[in-house]
């Protein structure tokens, strides 16, 4: 890696920290992108540059390229929902074990702040998305290709719904074995 893309990698985690910080301190509605721009040493036009919203900097947690990575490491003839499990339980464990204190007040926003829950949607959209492009490529497939769509979809919906459970629920719970249980049900079939 070059040395601007680690003076980028280092500002955008300035953001994020500095972002935490404040929420942490003094709420989520009250902390602003000047405020978050002062504490990060930054301008707030940097700020936005690197997060569109508030919301994307409490949010963003950078583990899409490696999922991509994973998933494309993942071996050819592998179910891809098996495929889509070992990625994403990877990618919460990793984010569980690297930023424990983000990943909590990030739970704790998703459980008040309907603007967070809101992006949040968005957000794995985005990431339903990658998946199923890498998931078409190892099939073949198009890359819009419906049922790739629909199966990306469907576990990135379980995954939204197992975050949100796991922050309504004041994460106490382990999120993995939460994880765990929505690939279980969605393997199942949705038998009840």
């Amino acid at each position: 890696m070059g040395l601007r893309e680690r003076k980028k990698l280092k500002t955008r985690a300035a953001i994020r920290r500095a972002a935490h910080r404040l929420v942490g301190a003094q709420g989520y509605e009250t902390t602003t992108i000047e405020q978050i721009a002062r504490a990060a040493e930054v301008s707030p036009s940097t700020v936005l540059r690197y997060f569109a919203t508030k919301e994307d900097i409490v949010l963003d947690d950078a583990y899409e390229p490696l999922m991509e990575a994973a998933l494309r490491a993942r071996p050819p003839g592998e179910e891809p929902l098996e495929s889509l499990r070992v990625v994403i339980t990877g990618a919460v464990r990793a984010q569980l074990e690297a930023e424990p204190a983000e990943t909590a007040q990030r739970a704790r926003l998703l459980a008040e702040v309907p603007a967070v829950r809101a992006r949040l949607s968005e957000s794995l959209s985005g990431t339903s998305h990658l998946l199923a492009r890498v998931l078409a490529e190892r099939a073949g497939r198009a890359p819009d290709d419906l049922s790739v769509r629909v199966c990306t979809a469907a576990v990135t919906g379980a995954l939204r719904e197992v975050l949100l459970h796991w922050a309504t629920t004041g994460a106490e719970e382990d999120l993995l074995t939460l994880t765990d249980e929505a690939f279980t049900t969605l393997k199942s079939g949705f038998r009840l």
